[in-house]
C-alpha cells in the first residue's frame, strides 16, 4: 500500500482527499445548524432555553469522548474501517434527528452525530498514509479549512432551510450529502493496513467518562432548570462523583488509558485546563444568550429576527472564530501567552460590560460577538498551542485531547448557565424571558471573563511564553 501511494499519489490523493474534504463540509454544516435555529427548535418542541441548550451541548459532549479515542482506533483497526463506520453512525443520527417528533429523540439524535468529531483524526491518518510529507500537509490544511467553511455554511443556511422547508430538512440535507459521500469514499479511497500493537483500547474508562459527561451535563439541566429538590440534587452530585471517581480508579489501572492522569499534574497541563475551562465558559453564555436575544419579539426590546436573520447576524462572529482560531498560536508566540490571555480576557469582559446597556440595535449583538470570538479563540488557540509543545511528543494526542474536552465543557456548562438564568427571568405567562434576564446575563459572563484574569495572575509561571 505503501508502494501504491509513491508510486501514484496525484491520482490517488485528489480524488480521495477530494472526497474527504466534501465529508468534512457536509460534517460542518450539520454541526453548525443548530445554533441559529435554536430558538426556533424551542418554540417548536415546546422547551425552555434551558432544555434548548442540551440540544447542541449533547453534540459535544459526544463528540469531547470520541475525539480522544477515534485515532488510537484508527491506528488499530485502520483509518477507512473506522472512519466508515463511524459514518455510519453519524448518518443514523441525522436520520434520528431529522424524524424527532419530541426533544428525547431529537437528543439521541444528537448523540450519535457527535461521533463526527472523530472524523477528523481519521482523515489526517488516511492523508498521511497515503500522501507524501509535503502535500499531506496540504491536504490536512484543506480538510480542516473546509470543515470551517462547512460550519459557516450550516449557520447562514440554516434558516432558510428550516423556514422554507422545515427544521427537519436541515439535518436531513447534510445527513444525506454525508451517507453519499461516504459510499464514494468506500469505492475510491484505499485500505490502509491496521497498526499491531499489543495495547487495548480503553473501554472501561471511554464508557464512564462518557457516563459521567452526560449524568452532569443531564443533572445541570434539571438543576438549573425547574429546580430540583436538595434530595435530588445530592443524588446527582454522588452518581456524577461515583462515576468520575470509577473512571479515575480505571485509568490508573488501565495498562493503556484512555487519558493520562499523570499529565494533569503538570503546572502547563493544569493551568492550562483551569483557563480554558473559564474562558469557554464565558463565550459559551455569549453564544447562547445573543441567538435568544435576536429572537424575542419586538415589541419589547428584541428584534423578532426569524432564523435567516439570526444565521446572518451570528456569520461574521463564525468567520472570526475561524481566524481567530488559526491566529492563537501565532500571537503567543509573538506577543507572549500571558499577553494573549490578559488581552483576550479584557475585550471580552469590556465587550460584556458594554453589553449591559447597549443592546439595542443588530450591530452592537453583531460587533459583541465578534469581538468575544475573537478572545475566546486567540485565548484558547494559544493554550492549545502552548501544551502542546509543552509536552513530550508521544504525549502531544494526550495533552491536546484533555483540553479539547475541557473546551467542551466550558462551553457547555456556559451555555446551560445562561439558560437558566434566562428560565429564572421568565415571564409566567408567555414565557418570554424579561430584558433584566439578557442583563443578568451579560453581566455573569462579563464576571467569567473577569475571572480569568484572575487564573492568570495566581498561575503566572504556568503562563508564560
Amino acid at each position: 500500500m505503501a508502494t501504491e501511494a509513491v508510486v501514484s499519489p496525484v491520482r490517488i490523493g485528489r480524488l480521495s482527499i477530494g472526497a474527504l474534504g466534501i465529508l468534512a463540509l457536509a460534517l460542518g454544516t450539520l454541526q453548525s445548524v443548530v445554533e441559529p435555529a435554536l430558538p426556533l427548535l424551542q418554540r417548536e418542541l415546546g422547551v425552555s432555553p434551558a432544555e434548548g441548550a442540551l440540544v447542541g451541548n449533547t453534540l459535544l459532549i459526544t463528540g469531547a469522548v470520541v475525539a480522544p479515542v477515534a485515532g488510537k482506533l484508527g491506528d488499530r483497526y485502520g483509518g477507512k474501517r473506522v472512519l466508515v463506520r463511524l459514518m455510519a453512525v453519524v448518518s443514523a443520527g441525522g436520520l434520528l434527528a431529522c424524524l424527532a417528533p419530541n426533544l428525547p429523540v431529537l437528543l439521541l439524535g444528537q448523540v450519535l452525530q457527535g461521533v463526527m468529531v472523530g472524523a477528523l483524526p481519521l482523515s489526517f491518518i488516511l492523508v498521511r498514509k497515503h500522501l507524501p510529507p509535503g502535500e499531506s500537509q496540504l491536504a490536512i490544511g484543506v480538510v480542516m479549512a473546509l470543515f470551517t467553511g462547512g460550519g459557516m455554511v450550516g449557520t447562514l443556511f440554516a434558516g432558510p432551510i428550516a423556514e422554507g422547508l422545515s427544521w427537519h430538512w436541515m439535518f436531513a440535507l447534510p445527513t444525506f450529502a454525508i451517507t453519499a459521500t461516504t459510499l464514494v469514499l468506500t469505492r475510491l479511497m484505499p485500505h490502509d493496513p491496521p497498526i499491531p500493537s499489543d495495547e487495548r483500547i480503553d473501554w472501561p474508562g471511554m464508557v464512564l467518562l462518557s457516563g459521567t459527561l452526560l449524568t452532569f451535563m443531564l443533572g445541570l439541566v434539571k438543576m438549573t432548570g425547574a429546580g430540583l429538590p436538595p434530595l435530588a440534587v445530592g443524588a446527582i452530585a454522588v452518581a456524577v462523583a461515583a462515576l468520575a471517581t470509577g473512571w479515575v480508579v480505571v485509568e490508573r489501572r488501565a495498562a493503556s488509558p484512555m487519558v493520562d492522569l499523570g499529565m494533569l499534574a503538570k503546572p502547563a497541563m493544569w493551568h492550562s485546563c483551569v483557563l480554558t475551562l473559564v474562558i469557554t465558559a464565558g463565550f459559551g453564555m455569549v453564544a447562547f444568550l445573543l441567538p435568544q436575544l435576536f429572537a424575542v419579539s419586538a415589541d419589547g426590546y428584541g428584534f423578532a429576527a426569524d432564523t435567516t436573520d439570526i444565521g446572518l447576524f451570528l456569520l461574521p462572529g463564525a468567520i472570526a472564530g475561524a481566524v481567530s482560531d488559526s491566529m492563537g498560536g501565532i500571537a503567543a508566540r509573538r506577543f507572549g501567552l500571558r499577553t494573549v490571555l490578559i488581552v483576550g480576557a479584557l475585550v471580552t469582559a469590556g465587550t460584556m460590560v458594554a453589553l449591559v446597556s447597549l443592546h439595542t440595535a443588530e450591530w452592537q449583538l453583531v460587533l459583541a460577538k465578534v469581538l468575544a470570538a475573537i478572545g475566546a479563540g486567540l485565548g484558547t488557540t494559544a493554550l492549545l498551542t502552548r501544551t502542546a509543545t509543552a509536552v513530550g511528543t508521544r504525549d502531544t494526542g494526550i495533552a491536546t485531547g484533555l483540553l479539547v474536552v475541557t473546551r467542551v465543557i466550558g462551553v457547555a456548562v456556559g451555555s446551560q448557565v445562561a439558560g437558566a438564568i434566562l428560565d429564572a427571568g421568565a415571564d409566567s405567562m408567555t414565557g418570554r424571558p424579561a430584558e433584566s434576564a439578557f442583563v443578568t446575563g451579560f453581566a455573569v459572563a462579563g464576571l467569567v471573563a473577569a475571572l480569568s484574569l484572575l487564573v492568570v495572575r495566581f498561575t503566572k509561571k504556568g503562563t508564560q511564553a
